[in-house]
């Protein structure tokens, strides 16, 4: 490995850390609750969700940079793919409020660790479905 690729990969990596810093608080500002709150709280509910949340995020970042030959493109990839698993997660949640009668948002806030964990492996499968198809 030369200089140059220890660049590059310094570079992919800050650009990578950013945006996920960026893609994890905007997906925060559609939770009814403020997620930093509920973690300096002890939530383990919130804490749970945004680690399957940050979980799914990294692993379509890691997908889009493996199948990029060029990092505004892996970048690009992931914020398609950021916009695509929000979509499919307030269908999901509307369908499970409407038939379940589950409200994800607010028993995750409750500190119920089950909805935390539905609604971060809501994230996980779709970035699974998601990086399958990058």
């Amino acid at each position: 490995m030369d200089i140059l690729n220890l660049l590059t990969m310094a570079v992919w990596t800050v650009c990578g850390v950013v945006l996920l810093f960026v893609l994890m608080y905007v997906d925060s500002l559609f939770t009814k609750y403020n997620d930093l709150e509920e973690l300096r709280a002890g939530n383990m509910a919130v804490t749970t969700r945004f680690v399957l949340k940050l979980l799914a995020q990294s692993y379509i970042l890691s997908t889009a940079i493996s199948a990029s030959r060029q990092l505004g493109e892996a970048l690009i990839v992931t914020v398609v793919s950021f916009l695509l698993l929000l979509v499919m997660e307030r269908v999901v949640r509307l369908l499970l409020s409407r038939w379940g009668k589950l409200e994800l948002d607010h028993g995750t806030q409750l500190g119920k660790v089950g909805y935390g964990l539905l609604s971060g492996m809501l994230h996980v499968a779709g970035a699974l479905i998601i990086s399958a198809m990058i």
